[in-house]
């Protein structure tokens, strides 16, 4: 609770407002955002699940295991599993041993996976963690098992190409020559396929970023009138990043009573709630090329929305 009351204060205290995207999940933005990705509008899921359920074999083989070796199977982000339990279904049936341990924000979300991964694949054995990405890496360090980490639905796209390409670097420190990293990216497309993405014509979108500033309300004491702010994303094909923002839709002030502190609003300003980086190679090669990883080989979704590249670490 401390770390999100000085992360909110940080971040409306701002010249230019902004507030984290790890908070979008509580109980009730896990669920939104399982909604979203089964949006029409919402093909990240579909590309990368098109990926996994087709490409299945050749991934595994791309991993260069071996049956007698135990290795770990981390994933960072795991949210509900999706796509993994594709492979973990393949990677059971042909008899690899592995532990899986996902590891989320979310505690919710956890618990949830761990109740349908023990339901539909009993065999596999799950260590959950919880905690954010950064939290996590110098667990793995003293863990000298190969290790393959998943990175999947283009998640690195929430961070800034900076924190990135740190992230990236800190990520192959911790791990061991020849461990692999699965890395999951949306790739740069138009902005009709984009922005939709960002926008459902359901508004479930929407729905995900203002609950943000309703979990304010009920855990801090805020006061935010939800329907004062709307929800705005933009994007540009040249840079290749979508940003979500809520707007004020009028000048105000809002009180969070947690910090004693009032936010002033202009009309029209923008609260920036979440960057969404598009990928090409060439902008992944810039990203990776402070760390120790090399690119190994790429797989692609039948309409080349998405990519998932195996990085392996020199």
């Amino acid at each position: 609770m401390e770390q999100f009351k000085k992360d909110i204060e940080a971040g409306l205290s701002g010249k230019e407002k902004t507030l984290p995207s790890k908070y979008f999940y509580d109980k009730k933005g896990d669920a939104l955002f399982v909604e979203i990705m089964h949006l029409e509008e919402y093909y990240l899921t579909r590309a990368e699940l098109d990926i996994f359920k087709n490409q299945t074999q050749q991934i595994i083989n791309a991993f260069a295991l071996k049956k007698d070796t135990f290795f770990e199977l981390i994933e960072l982000g795991a949210g509900d599993g999706l796509k993994t339990k594709e492979l973990l279904k393949e990677l059971t049936n042909q008899n690899y041993k592995f532990d899986y341990v996902p590891v989320d924000i979310s505690q919710n979300a956890l618990d949830q996976l761990e109740q349908t991964i023990t339901k539909e694949t009993p065999k596999v054995s799950v260590k959950k963690k919880q905690g954010d990405y950064f939290e996590v890496l110098d667990a793995i360090k003293g863990n000298h098992c190969p290790k393959i980490i998943l990175f999947l639905g283009s998640n690195i796209g929430n961070l800034s190409d900076e924190i990135a390409s740190t992230f990236i670097s800190k990520l192959s420190d911790s791990l061991n020559p020849n461990d692999k990293l699965f890395l999951g990216v949306d790739l740069i497309k138009s902005k009709e396929i984009i922005l939709p993405a960002y926008n459902d014509s359901k508004g479930i979108t929407k729905a995900f970023n203002l609950n943000l500033l309703a979990r304010i309300n009920n855990e801090l004491g805020g006061n935010f009138e939800i329907s004062n702010f709307k929800h705005q994303p933009e994007f540009t094909e040249s840079e290749g990043i979508c940003r979500s923002y809520l707007v004020s839709c009028e000048k105000q002030n809002v009180f969070i009573q947690a910090l004693n502190k009032s936010f002033h609003f202009e009309k029209g300003e923008k609260i920036l709630m979440e960057i969404s980086r598009k990928y090409n190679s060439e902008i992944l090669h810039k990203i990776i090329k402070n760390s120790n990883f090399q690119i190994q080989e790429n797989f692609k979704d039948s309409q080349n929305y998405f990519a998932n590249y195996i990085l392996n670490r020199a």
